[in-house]
């Protein structure tokens, strides 16, 4: 059985509005964070999630627990209505986001040692050519 929940939460980091969006997957949580800048409007929200939803870059899948509840309508909005209250994100989520930001910082790292490797063998190649240049005249 394939069920997939979604949930945004905005909230102020100073100094930008921040958007976390969580994917429940077949029990698996990823998430991926948004920077808005200044505070977004309902519909520009919607707009973001219609264009730019298949674009994020989710981070990995990490387990957690369904639960599967069947909730009364008036309940469930004044959960929504507390949720609107309450700031900051979850900390599952919290430590989705510090996984995926620590595989970007090793990607970062081994992208700037490639670059970096590349650069020094191409100088020692060019002192090379150098060299031989100047031994070609005499």
């Amino acid at each position: 059985m394939d069920k997939t929940n979604g949930k945004l939460t905005v909230y102020f980091e100073k100094p930008f509005w921040v958007g976390i969006f969580e994917r429940t997957e077949d029990g698996k949580l990823s998430v991926a964070k948004v920077t808005f800048g200044v505070e977004p409007k309902d519909y520009e929200v919607q707009e973001y999630i219609q264009k730019h939803y298949f674009r994020l870059k989710f981070s990995p899948a990490v387990e957690t627990v369904v639960k599967d509840l069947r909730r009364n309508p008036k309940r469930m909005h004044r959960e929504a209505k507390k949720q609107m209250l309450e700031t900051g994100i979850g900390t599952k989520s919290q430590q989705v986001l510090k996984l995926q930001q620590e595989q970007n910082k090793q990607k970062r790292k081994e992208k700037s040692r490639k670059k970096k490797e590349t650069k020094k063998q191409r100088t020692f190649e060019l002192k090379q050519q150098k060299k031989r240049e100047k031994h070609k005249g005499h």
